[in-house]
Parts: structure tokens; sequence; C-alpha cells
């Protein structure tokens, strides 16, 4: 039945429940009805309409089918005849909500990509591939939101709830604990997939097999926004679809079950601050936007409606103020499996997808970028022009910058012309309207302003803009923006380094050139601006240039490579003493170097550095690859720090291409071969990128610190390498609560190689037990280097333990001279084989035995040799509380009889600093077990009443 046909038989049931009286009283007021904009009924007619039947026909006749509804709901609600009216309005919204789902499937199900044909549109539900989308607990204190970011991941407390993996589909499912999401924060890094979720999530709700539980969802675009002054609520579910005789306020005084969807959060360019006294609670009061946005954030207007946010990462921190109890979920990406399914979705065709993925996976670089939604998208495009033309694969480039400058050839290449010789003008233009909107946060620009810039080109605008009807109507002209801002970056970079044609030289009101007002911005406060910073570094390697002026007939300067290589020294400074260390401890540095790819330039940047030291970071796979490119270009560096990192590693089953390189990981045509047990332990270990680059010859590495990483047993084989393979590495310290005694012993395997110089040992809080002391005892005894074990926090010790390692201390190779057994829970009965090893054992000058119960008759024992010409020991580490009077003036009399011999509370408090487990990635578990900060040993005695010194 069509829309106008159920309105009048609607009416008929409401007339035909008239009294007579009533009837005609109605035939009265509506022949007074004056409906603007429509016909209104003749006398004549309206006289013949003598029985409901009729009336109904006439109206139908002559009003439109809203009219019809809303005149006959006016003249119901008049007669007071609230029951007929309530009735009609009930039928009205579920005619609108029909409606409405009709325009929603029309909006976001088709849609068209750049680089498809001319009128042909893509469906949604053919191309998305889900994501994998971590979601991490509910948020119970407003305004003290953990750093949550894409790339970094979303942190969390040590000792909250696991984050549990989600779909699109189960966002708003029950937790664990049985709370329903009412908020939910979707976080993604542009080109993760965010819009493409929400038109997903739109079709399936359109459809009826996703988030059933909402009578309307309602998507509102937050560029769509920017020209948007002053609103109301209403006002906002208006604009989601363009129904004139929309029922506004039914739809949200029935208190419907309602999900807005905000798309795009980073591009409101205003402050959420609002005092709330101004805040609103009517959806029909128009206040300014930014007001009308906090009420619904702060649940003032419509607290039963649930909110779904995309944003960026760079929008959580004003975000996060707003909100109270929202739920955070990050976009991962694609896993190893939806990246192959995407590739198919894409190709359509088995065979070439088949071909495509091959090449992609066998590419380190490509294969790991392809994780991003964009990417895979990007290199499929490419990879499409490219077995269309029946070219060699290997051909296509492999950064991220010269991927992005091989899509814009083929972007030339589209539009049917191979003379590129009027696109260095138009490119002059776009780019500057990039790097305008870049420095304004702005990524819709107005008719007019294309128009000046004289970017009004048919044949190659659409090629790179994207066009809006403007929501002001067709007289304000349309809007535009691009593709996708991954590209409206790349292009906001090109700007700097493009060579000015003469008729653009001396521009008027263009931007400025200044490549050190970017990199300083970005250094200070502009962190948006990484991804322009990045392609900036790639468009300045000889290789880009080089392609670019080949391929696309663009020139770009290399005049900035000298400022940008003075930025990168000089971003570290500070050093207040000569000597202490030149450090890199921003990541983003080792991006820039990688992404233009030159070892030349790389070594010169970081020739007067000499560590890294890193915190808090979660290193995903192309994140390890940056850092070990640098580190292989690295001749000077001596010392990596790593705090609180953790990282990710490639998925089960898939072959080391798709990580740092290693002989004999694949067979012929890039099929995974079978690995032994050991073996596959090795490929998947999450520390191989980093510890194959340490390996690389001309590397001077003298200190490898590794805590609070989340490193498990199949680390230690790698490590173990290292060790054997690298002769200057003298220190290794790992504090972790995952090593255990298995990767204790694989680290023995490595330092009982000849090649193996570590003179320094730290394995804090590693879970070790006694059952690894033999193999360390082992290496005691035989290790020509070592000098320093320190295995405190290592509860699991124990006395047994102690008295295994005193064997190896007593052989006459041991080398040690410093041993640290702080907080190991050991007792008196480990002190009389301890105690002959302080005369047995010449080289030990340091034997720290702080914050353990050793009792009286153990500190005696310790005594009674300390007092022995013999004895060597420089510093004992003690603590004192609970030793009876005869054990302390014993103490004393040593201290007297050895007044430089140390003695008290040693153990260096080297906990993770307040918040840094609070700031470890969420979805990755860093201490497994009893590894959070609840289990540390070092906090099961208050060490204030343990630090007594004599």
């Amino acid at each position: 039945m069509a829309g106008k046909e159920r309105a009048v038989a609607v009416l008929l049931q409401a007339l035909q429940g008239l009294a007579p009286q009533d009837f005609q009283e109605f035939k009265k007021k509506l022949s007074k009805v004056h409906v603007e904009g429509e016909w209104n009924i003749p006398e004549d007619s309206l006289a013949k309409a003598a029985h409901p039947c009729a009336l109904a026909s006439c109206m139908g006749e002559n009003y439109s089918e809203g009219a019809v509804m809303d005149v006959a709901i006016g003249l119901f609600e008049e007669m007071n005849q609230r029951d007929l009216a309530e009735k009609l309005l009930d039928e009205k919204v579920k005619e609108y909500q029909r409606k409405y789902r009709e325009h929603a499937l029309r909006e976001f199900l088709w849609y068209k990509e750049v680089n498809s044909c001319l009128g042909e549109n893509l469906s949604v539900s053919s191309r998305y591939t889900d994501l994998t989308i971590a979601r991490r607990p509910r948020s119970k204190r407003g305004g003290e939101r953990e750093a949550v970011g894409t790339s970094r991941g979303c942190a969390d407390a040590g000792n909250g709830p696991a984050t549990i993996t989600v779909t699109a589909q189960t966002l708003f499912e029950p937790d664990e604990d049985g709370q329903t999401p009412q908020v939910v924060v979707l976080v993604g890094a542009p080109g993760m997939g965010k819009t493409m979720t929400v038109r997903k999530v739109m079709v399936e709700w359109v459809e009826g097999t996703l988030y059933t539980q909402f009578d309307y969802v309602f998507c509102i675009d937050c560029k769509d926004m920017a020209f948007t002054k002053e609103a109301s609520v209403a006002d906002l579910v208006s604009k989601c679809c363009p129904h004139r005789r929309m029922p506004t306020g039914k739809i949200l005084d029935d208190k419907k079950k309602i999900l807005f969807i905000f798309d795009g959060f980073e591009a409101l360019g205003f402050s959420l601050v609002q005092p709330e006294d101004e805040l609103s609670s009517d959806p029909r009061e128009v206040k300014p936007l930014e007001t009308t946005l906090m009420s619904l954030l702060k649940k003032t207007v419509l607290p039963e409606s649930s909110l779904l946010i995309t944003t960026r990462p760079t929008a959580l921190q004003s975000l996060g103020r707003c909100l109270e109890g929202e739920y955070y979920a990050e976009i991962l990406g694609f896993s190893a499996a939806m990246r192959e399914e995407y590739f198919h979705r894409y190709f359509e065709n088995d065979n070439k997808a088949d071909v495509a993925f091959r090449f992609a996976r066998g590419n380190k670089i490509l294969y790991s970028l392809c994780i991003i939604p964009v990417m895979s998208w990007t290199v499929c495009t490419i990879l499409e022009q490219e077995l269309y033309k029946k070219k060699n694969l290997v051909e296509c480039s492999k950064a991220t910058t010269r991927m992005s400058v091989f899509y814009l050839s083929r972007l030339m290449k589209c539009r049917g012309r191979d003379n590129p010789q009027d696109l260095q003008p138009f490119l002059h233009k776009l780019c500057s309207l990039a790097a305008d909107g870049v420095w304004k946060h702005k990524v819709l620009f107005e008719e007019k302003e294309i128009k000046d810039r004289g970017l009004d080109q048919p044949e190659l605008l659409p090629l790179f803009l994207n066009e809006k009807i403007s929501k002001k109507g067709v007289d304000h002209g349309n809007i535009y923006s691009f593709t996708h801002l991954h590209l409206q970056e790349f292009f906001a970079a090109m700007f700097y380094v493009l060579e000015d044609d003469e008729e653009m030289v001396g521009d008027s009101g263009a931007l400025t050139k200044d490549i050190t007002t970017l990199l300083d911005s970005y250094s200070k406060s502009r962190k948006d601006l990484n991804l322009t910073v990045r392609f900036l570094f790639g468009l300045v390697s000889q290789k880009s240039i080089e392609y670019a002026d080949e391929i696309i007939g663009c020139r770009i300067s290399p005049r900035a490579r000298e400022d940008m290589l003075r930025w990168l020294q000089g971003r570290h400074g500070g050093i207040s003493h000569p000597s202490q260390a030149l450090k890199v401890s921003e990541l983003d540095a080792f991006h820039f170097l990688f992404e233009m790819n030159e070892k030349s330039f790389a070594q010169s940047a970081l020739g007067r550095f000499t560590d890294v030291d890193l915190q808090d970071i979660k290193l995903t796979l192309y994140d390890q690859m940056a850092l070990s490119f640098c580190i292989r270009q690295w001749a000077g560096l001596g010392c990596v720090t790593l705090r609180g990192c953790s990282f990710d590693q490639q998925d089960p089953g898939e072959e080391l291409a798709t990580s740092a390189p290693h002989s004999g990981a694949s067979g012929a045509g890039g099929r995974p071969r079978p690995l032994a047990g050991q073996r596959r332990e090795e490929l998947l270990s999450p520390i191989h990128p980093l510890c194959w680059a340490l390996q690389q010859q001309g590397t001077n590495l003298q200190a490898l610190r590794l805590r609070w990483c989340g490193l498990s047993e199949s680390c230690c084989a790698e490590l173990a390498a290292l060790l054997a393979g690298h002769p200057s590495l003298a220190r290794l310290e790992l504090g972790d609560g995952a090593l255990g005694d298995g990767g204790v012993r694989l680290l023995c395997e490595g330092l009982r190689q000849r090649g193996c110089r570590l003179r320094v040992l730290r394995l804090w809080y590693s879970s070790l037990t006694s059952a690894c002391c033999e193999d360390l005892a082992a290496v005691l005894g035989t290790s020509p280097c070592l000098e320093e074990l320190d295995l405190s926090f290592s509860e699991g010790l124990r006395d047994a333990g102690v008295k295994l390692l005193c064997e190896g201390l007593q052989r006459r190779a041991c080398q040690l001279r410093t041993l640290r057994l702080g907080s190991c829970r050991l007792t008196g009965a480990c002190c009389r084989a301890l105690a002959a090893r302080l005369v047995d054992s010449p080289r030990l000058t340091c034997l720290d035995l702080s914050d353990n119960e050793l009792g009286a008759d153990g500190v005696l024992q310790l005594c009674q040799q300390l007092r022995h010409p013999a004895c060597r020991l420089q510093a004992l580490g003690l603590s004192t509380s609970g030793l009876n009077e005869e054990a302390l003036q014993e103490l004393a009399a040593v201290r007297a009889l050895k007044p430089d011999l140390k003695i008290g509370y040693l153990l260096e408090q080297d906990e993770p600093q307040a918040g840094a487990m609070a700031r470890l990635p969420f979805h990755r578990g860093v201490l497994p077990g009893a590894g959070g900060r609840k289990g540390l040993p070092s906090c099961r005695r208050g060490p204030c009443n343990n630090r007594s010194r004599f």
C-alpha cells in the first residue's frame, strides 16, 4: 500500500469513530483550513462528502500525504479528540520511520570510490570487511581518562578488567558485569575504517539485523556541521532525513530508544567546555551548536539516548572531559585473515586476488601497512592497475609516501591524458588548499574558495576532491573535501616541497612555504601534523624526487633536506651536562627516517645520539620496522631502553616475510614451510625485529634494558642469540613477570657461548624459582666476564635456589663481583652457604640481601665470616627490622672492625612509575598471572621499616 493510501485508510478509521455531530464539526473546521503550499478543498467537494469514506477520499485527493495527517491531527486536537489524534500521530511516526529507513538505505548502502568508473557505485555490503576492535572496560571517573590512541593502543589500569575483542555488531552488548554501554567512543587513526563501519552499522540497522533495540539511529557527520552556528537537538535529527513533515516532537517526546552516531568528532574545531547552567534539557531549544552537543554528551537532554562517537585519537582529551561512564573501543585494523578477505572482496576475481595478496604478503612493508584499511584499499587500487597492464608487480612502491605518489600517478592515468604539463600548476593550488586546511583543522571547502584558487577544472578536480551539495541549499553552492584525510595530509606535505612555477611566485595571500615553522609547530603543540611531517620526509627522498619527476612530471625540491636534518638533530637537545648521553626518546623520529629510507641521511641524523629511551608505547609491527631500520644505520648506538612498552607480533601461521628478514622462512611462491616447535616459537617472538636489527654488523650496543615490556619465554631465545653474537653487549636488564625458569634457561644457553661478553645481568620480577638456579650456577662457574647478577624481587627463588647459586660461586672461574638477591623471600636457612662464599669467593665485593627475613641466626652466621680477614666484601644489603639485640650488636661490632664495609638497605626501587602500568596498551596483557601491581614482591613489606643503617 502506497504512503498516501495508507494515510487515507488510517484517517477513514478515525473518522468512522466519530459521532455524527462530531463528524459535522470536523467538516466545519476543515472548511476553514488553509494549508500553505497545498490545494485547499473546494467548498462543493466538501459539501458532497457526507460520510467518512467520501471525506477521507476528498482529503486524499486535495492534500499531500503529509498534509492529510497533519490537518487531521490538528483538527482532532482542537476538538479534544486526543485519542484519535494520538492514533494518527502514531501512524505518522510509523510511516516516517519507514521512509527514514528507506532514505538511510539509499544514503549509506551505496558509495563511490575515487578509482571507480564514471557512474559506478559500490555496495557497502559487498566491500565491507570485519575489523578487529578492542573494547576496554567502562570509565568510572569523569574527566580522568587514560591515554587512548590508535597505533599506541588504549591504556587501562594494570589491575583493571581485561580488555575484550568486539565487533561493530557487539559494541552495545552488555559487558562481563552485565552493564550495557550507553556511550561508546570508537577510536581509530585516519583510514582505519571508522566511517565505513558507520555505514555498515546504518545499513544493517535498516535491514533489521543489527541494533534492533533502537527505534531510530541518527547518523550525524561532524564535517557537515562545520558551518552550523546554532541548532537544537530536533534540528540535528531533522537534518538526518529530508522529510518536510518529520514528527520530531513525537519521536523525541515519547523517549523512543534512539542511538545518535557522531562520525568524525575531531572535525569539530570548537571547544566543548560549556558552563553547566547553559546546557539545555529541551530537545527543541535552539542553542549554539557547541552547547547543544555538550547537552547531548552530558546527558542533560535525552538522557535515555545512546551515543556512538567515532574520532581520531587527537580529540580524545577534550572528548573525555565531556563524558561519564563511557566505553572506549579502538579499531586495530585488519587481522591477517581479514586482510586476505578484503583483497578477495576488492578484486572479486579469485585468481587476481590471490596474485595481488601474495605480492603484498611477500613485501613486509606493504603487508604490515595493509592492517590499515585505507592502505589495503590503496595497495589494491595500485595492484589492480598493474595487473590490468600485466606489468611486474615487484616494481610497485614500498613506503607510504612512494605508495601515495604512485597512487597519484594512477589518478593521472585515469583521466586518459598522459601529458602532465598542466598538473604542476594545479597541484600547487591543490596542495596550498590542503595545507591551509591542515593548519586550520579544516576538511570542508566552499565552492567560492575552490574557484578563487583556480581549482574549478572539471578534468582534475573530481580526481582529488569529493563534491557535496551544501546543507544550506543549492543557492550556497557545493562544498568539497579530499577523498580521504590521509590524502589531504599527503598533499599538504607536498605543498612545502613542490618547486614553484614562475606564475605561482609572489602569489598574494598564499600560505608561506616555511618548513621550519611546520616542524617547530609539530614539536611544540601540533601533534596532529605527524602524518604531514612523515610525508614530508618521504617526499624529499631521492627516490621520490626522481619518481615524481619521471612518472608524474612534478618537480620536488631537495632544498628542505638540510633544514629537516638540523631539526631532527636538535629535537632532543637541552642536555644539562656534557657527559650526559644524548637520547632519542620519541618514536616519531624513527618513522620520519624510515619514511625517507635513505641510509646516509639516517646516519647523519642519528650520528650525535648514543641512546634510545622509549616509554609506555605499544610498538606495532610497523613501529618495530622503523626502529629496526634506524638501528641498522646507527653505528654509535650504545644503549637501548624500552620501559613499559609492548610488542605487537605477526599472527600465528604467517611467514616471516611479514617481519624482519630471516633465511629459510618461506618456500617457493611465498607459501609457509612447516617449522619445528622451537623454530616456530622463534618465528613468533615479538622482539624478533628488534633483536635482528641489533645483531647486524656495525652496531656497538653495550646495554639493553627491557623493563615491563610483557616479554615471554619465547623472547629469551632471541635474546640468547643476541648475547652469543654481540660481543660489545655488556649489560642486559629484564624486568618482567613472564620470563620464568624456561626463559632463564634459554638465556643461559646464550651466556655460555664463547662470543658472549656480558658483564651485568639483571632479572627483576621474572617469576624465577630454584628450578633455574642450576643453569645460572653453571654460568657463574664458566663465564669469563659476568661480574654482576641481580635476581631481586624473585620471590620463588627461596633458600633452595640460593644454595644452588653458591655452588657456582665457589668455582675458581667465577668472576662475579656483585650478587643481588633482594626481596626473594630468603630466610636464615641459606645464610650458611652464603657465609661460606664470603671467604671462598675473593672477587665478591657486594652482596645484597635486603628485604629478606634472615633472622638473628642467619645474620650471626654472616657476621662470623665478615670478620674473617679473607672476606673482601665492601657492601652488604640487609633489612634489620625484627633482629634481636645480639644480632644488632654483632653488626655494630663488624662495622667497627671494618669501617669501609657498607651495611644497610641496598635494594633499588625500580617499580613502574606512577601511572606507567596504567598507560600500557590496554589491549595487551603486560604482566600475565600474578605480575600486576598488586603482586609486586617489593611491596609485601614496608621498605621504610627495613632501611636502618649503621
